[in-house]
């Protein structure tokens, strides 16, 4: 398994370089055709957020499909390749696995133990099935990183930090109103986090929430849900967001976009037109930050930072709940790894034991000539016993060696077990020859690249330059 992760976030990359290469749905069937167009790459999966734009490529060579990868990157946003390569992460084979399983379970995501993350991650699933860049590898890779991310989500209490982060906001925003009863509010962004707001902004007893989304269609339904459950409901096109924040007294921004979406000048027009001495809070949720910079220095105002909470929320809880799902994440990691070794030799055992039924075989018909008078029923029980001693003999080393190979180092004793028996490997290989999944040299300088063998452990950095030549990276 050549499992290759390229990408940049926003853990890697600035805003401006995020916005260049960012990948509208309209452009993913295109890429994920060049990508597999590409010489050294043999499927991919593209996982495209407003944060984040990974490719997970399953590539003959580590740096043949590292240089496919990062052109096919360079050339979609429009970037000198080594302007691009200064944000770039690289991970490989076991690192690769460990990467994607994080970022299921919400542990590289901006707001840590958000969810939205597995939607997206099924959507580029899906994306590349129906595109058909995805095979057995991949297929296998993507449902286990769902599964895993569930299991975090289920078994752990990182759902609680996206939550906690609302509520923490908004306690600070009633501290500053001194009460929300009987409040305005405007919620600036209609995805989860959107979502999370309103219900809690209803608890604290608000009397009017206004909605405004880049989407209008799900700023309407959220404001629908809230009219449901009896409370003042409105949106508001983010054009008008002047007036908006003239009549609330707390507004939260929640949009995930890449620039900013609340600029200092449409706040200081609707605090110009504000009674004065009425406090404004702005709970700003999203990241990159959807306030301008500018916007707390106005007089007024208040600007709840999100770093600064969740920097808050990790000190008082210690990050237990993060600590509970980076373990999960390790567990799973290294089961999936074992479970791709033993597969691996599996051909090679197969191989094995195609050729001992083959060699009994031709023995049992030596015995026919040399022996035709034989009666039917000895030579049927001769035949039995060779089979059982032939079976009882290959069982112990064929069982003990997939125990072998499951164990990290233990990529070798395929190959061993080949050269000892005299195996054909393109037998093995045909062997082991996928079928289609029904579910759906030539460096890079300047990348930084986390390179890890079997077990996923060992993830030294390293740089790689243009004349060194094409092979395998293990």
């Amino acid at each position: 398994m050549n499992l290759l992760t390229v990408g940049l976030s926003h853990q890697s990359s600035p805003v401006r370089m995020l916005e260049r290469v960012a990948v509208g749905a309209e452009d993913v069937d295109k890429l994920l055709h060049e990508l597999l167009g590409k010489e050294h790459v043999c499927e991919a999966l593209l996982l495209a957020t407003c944060n984040r734009v990974e490719v997970y490529a399953v590539a003959e060579t580590f740096h043949g499909g590292l240089d496919d990868v990062t052109s096919v990157l360079a050339r979609h946003s429009g970037s000198e390749f080594a302007e691009l390569a200064d944000h770039l992460y690289v991970h490989y084979a076991g690192a690769a696995v460990e990467h994607l399983f994080s970022v299921s379970a919400g542990l590289d995501s901006m707001v840590v133990g958000e969810a939205q993350i597995l939607g997206q991650l099924r959507q580029a699933y899906h994306d590349a099935d129906r595109a058909g860049t995805v095979g057995k590898t991949l297929h296998e890779l993507a449902q286990q990183a769902l599964r895993v991310g569930k299991r975090v989500h289920s078994e752990t209490e990182i759902d609680a930090a996206g939550a906690s982060v609302v509520s923490e906001a908004l306690a600070d925003a009633e501290r500053a109103h001194g009460t929300l009863v009987g409040r305005s509010a405007l919620i600036v962004g209609a995805g989860s986090m959107g979502g999370l707001a309103a219900a809690q902004l209803r608890r604290l007893g608000v009397s009017e929430i206004v909605i405004a989304n880049r989407t209008p269609e799900n700023g309407a339904r959220l404001a629908e849900s809230l009219r449901s459950e009896g409370l003042s409901a409105d949106t508001v096109a983010l054009d008008a967001l002047d007036r908006a924040v003239r009549e609330a007294d707390v507004v939260v921004t929640c949009t995930g976009a890449v620039g900013t979406v609340v600029d200092t000048e449409t706040v200081s027009a609707a605090l110009s037109e504000r009674a004065p001495g009425r406090p404004l809070v702005v709970c700003d949720l999203g990241l990159p930050r959807d306030t301008a910079s500018g916007v707390d220095e106005l007089a007024g105002v208040t600007v709840v930072d999100l770093r600064s909470l969740q920097r808050r929320l990790a000190e008082e809880n210690g990050g237990g709940a993060e600590r509970d799902a980076t373990a999960i994440v390790a567990e799973e990691v290294r089961s999936y790894l074992a479970a791709q070794r033993s597969a691996e030799v599996t051909p090679t055992v197969t191989a094995l034991r195609k050729r001992a039924a083959e060699v009994v075989d031709s023995e049992l018909l030596r015995l026919d000539s040399r022996l035709p008078e034989l009666d039917a029923d000895v030579r049927e029980e001769l035949s039995r016993t060779v089979r059982r001693v032939v079976d009882k003999l290959l069982h112990t080393p064929t069982v003990r060696v997939k125990q072998l190979a499951a164990a990290p180092g233990g990529a070798g004793y395929a190959d061993a077990l080949r050269e000892l028996f005299e195996l054909d490997p393109q037998t093995a290989a045909v062997i082991g020859t996928p079928q289609v999944a029904e579910d759906g040299e030539r460096g890079s300088r300047g990348v930084s690249t986390s390179v890890s063998h079997a077990q996923g452990t060992q993830t030294p950095t390293v740089s790689h330059d243009r004349s060194e030549q094409d092979g395998e990276d293990r």
